[in-house]
């Protein structure tokens, strides 16, 4: 397990980078890039406010349809500043594996910190990878963030 960390300077201001980092939808649209049908479920209430000791899953379907995904503790929520999730396992159709070698591999945090300055927004994204997943979101994590500062500068 690494931690990687991105950065994305973002011309826009940190209440709406925030909200459009996890926005229902606008959460569909950013992280597409990691896989087109990306969503999540729970988070707190129906928009997702990813309420502090909320549970919330990150899902979508495999390329042979099957639904796979992150299941995750929002930890620390302050608006426009911070947020951190937890992952405890992963989910694997319907069901949910938190114990065993397997969830064990993908445990970890993914933490993102909100700095504004001049109307500028850093956002800085903290995340704990396993082995296997190195490269690909040493590639695929900042065209994530790229398309998300597409959207907040859109």
């Amino acid at each position: 397990m690494e931690t990687l960390q991105f950065k994305k300077e973002i011309n826009a201001a940190v209440d709406k980078v925030y909200k459009t980092m996890i926005g229902k939808e606008t959460f569909k649209q950013w992280t597409a890039v990691f896989n087109p049908s990306s969503e999540f479920e729970g988070g707190g209430d129906v928009e997702g406010s990813w309420e502090k000791g909320s549970k919330i899953l990150f899902i979508g379907a495999s390329k042979e349809g099957k639904r796979e995904g992150m299941v995750g503790y929002i930890r620390e929520n302050t608006p426009n500043r911070h947020i951190s999730i937890e992952y405890t396992g992963i989910v694997d159709g319907e069901n949910e594996l938190t114990e065993g070698p397997v969830a064990e591999e993908w445990q970890g945090f993914e933490n993102y910190t909100f700095e504004s300055r001049d109307g500028t927004t850093t956002v800085t994204v903290d995340i704990d990878v396993n082995d296997q997943m190195l490269e690909y979101f040493r590639i695929t994590y900042p065209k994530a963030l790229d398309k998300l500062k597409e959207i907040c500068e859109g």
